[in-house]
């Protein structure tokens, strides 16, 4: 056989095995608690697209988020690496607070970074929603998505580049500082255009493996569902904040129906990762209480919310559909997984290299094909490093500033080595007995492994 024909079936039959690499979409929801799906025991209203998806895969019960709050949240799943080792630990604000609290302004971009990954391996990248890892307010000089390996990307008021912009004193100050088309919307608008952006991104590269990111702003308050949309929960329009809650949930799975749908029906499922979970736990501000309601979303029990390192701050919905691989219907309550994890099980399923040493993450691919393995190692938290952090509203949901869960047991502590707390997940899961004192030689032993964990982490900038 000629040579140049020798190189040309090859260069063939390599990009024939390219393009069997599975695709990745994760979609990441803003402050939906873990028990706001119906899949999750939601028992007041319905999220049908959301609930075929998880009878289509693995539903998971004890996956973490790195952190209870956005950006930082956000930069674990982006790094792999505990947000902490950033000096992003709290949400990214103005030059002044950042510097007040010890944080950068931004994600450095030569950390690690998942969708760069994905680019340097021959994949299609997008990021279209919620990016809160640097820009907005007056940070005008942070990196675009580009920077991160996202060769298309659409964001909102907590980004640069391309953003469309809702009514809001954060998108006046947005609109300011250049960098991208800037496209004005109705938030109830956003959700839809992400996911209209997506399905145009997916059609373009549908011959080609891809890795997309499509993070809404919702169900973040304040809520400003469609009109119409109200008139249908008005049997909760006792609580018109829980009424206004429902009505953007409904819709939002309304318009994840339609992704799911479109990769369906472009004949991707079997070769798309579809991964859908949350940030953090559902909001928590002092005001509902004040006002006499409960705040909107579920936490179906769990002790904590938004801003809390009990498990009502941290545990969060995982769903993950791989049709033909992932079992379906399967649901699995065993596997402690985090979302530091999916850089490195990203990386695995779809067989390329993920610099797995630098990592915190472990790599989960066998619970991702449905498998039930016990976590190997601890998992480990900070929040709240001075009084200027937002807590719950409640006082018995504001948690200590520190926290590591290893195998059954939880223990939180302040980093001054105060306000000990020990949970045993054999007995439940709330959170309400503290068996610190019963124990001491668990609390020893977790404590000098968060301890020595805690020292690894710079304080400041």
């Amino acid at each position: 056989m000629p040579v140049r024909a020798l190189i040309l079936l090859t260069t063939l039959a390599a990009t024939a095995v390219a393009d069997e690499r599975p695709n990745v979409v994760l979609v990441l929801i803003d402050d939906l608690g873990y028990g706001d799906l119906s899949c999750y025991g939601n028992n007041a209203i319905t999220t049908p697209n959301i609930d075929a998806l998880a009878a289509q895969g693995v539903r998971f019960e004890q996956f973490y988020v790195a952190s209870p709050i956005c950006s930082p949240s956000r930069v674990g799943i982006t790094t792999g690496q505990h947000p902490s080792r950033h000096l992003i630990h709290s949400f990214l604000n103005s030059r002044h607070r950042n510097r007040e609290r010890g944080m950068r302004d931004y994600l450095d971009p030569a950390a690690p970074a998942v969708a760069r990954t994905f680019q340097n391996s021959g994949y299609a990248t997008a990021h279209f929603g919620k990016w809160h890892m640097g820009g907005g307010r007056d940070v005008d000089d942070a990196p675009l998505p580009q920077a991160y390996g996202f060769q298309e990307s659409l964001v909102s008021f907590e980004g640069l580049g391309d953003r469309i912009l809702p009514p809001g004193g954060l998108s006046d100050q947005s609109r300011k500082l250049g960098q991208g088309t800037v496209v004005n919307v109705d938030k109830h608008e956003m959700t839809g255009i992400y996911v209209d952006r997506a399905i145009d991104f997916v059609r373009r590269n549908r011959e080609r493996p891809f890795y997309v990111h499509v993070w809404l702003n919702d169900v973040h308050d304040r809520f400003y569902p469609k009109p119409d949309l109200l008139s249908k929960f008005e049997r909760f329009s006792a609580n018109p904040y829980r009424q206004e809650y429902f009505a953007v949930i409904d819709e939002m799975d309304r318009q994840m129906g339609r992704l799911f749908r479109e990769i369906d029906d472009l004949g991707l499922g079997e070769r798309t990762i579809l991964v859908l979970a949350s940030d953090n736990g559902p909001t928590a501000w002092k005001r509902y209480y004040d006002e006499g309601y409960d705040p909107p979303g579920s936490t179906a029990g769990l002790r904590g919310r938004k801003w809390s390192l009990y498990e009502g701050g941290i545990r969060e919905p995982l769903i993950v559909r791989w049709t033909g691989t992932v079992p379906k219907g399967r649901t699995n309550s065993r596997t402690v997984i985090s979302a530091l994890d999916l850089f490195p099980t990203f990386c695995e399923l779809a067989g390329i290299g993920s610099a797995a040493r630098s990592l915190d993450g472990l790599d989960m691919s066998a619970a991702f094909r449905g498998a039930e393995p016990l976590r190997s190692g601890a998992l480990f938290w900070e929040y709240g490093r001075d009084p200027s952090y937002l807590r719950p509203g409640l006082e018995s949901d504001r948690s200590p500033g520190l926290a590591v869960r290893d195998g059954e047991w939880k223990l939180l502590m302040n980093a001054d080595g105060g306000q000990v707390e020990l949970y045993d997940f054999r007995e439940g899961f709330d959170e309400t007995v503290n068996f610190a004192a019963e124990r001491p030689a668990i609390v020893r032993r977790l404590r000098a492994s968060l301890t020595d964990w805690w020292n690894t982490i710079p304080q400041a900038r």
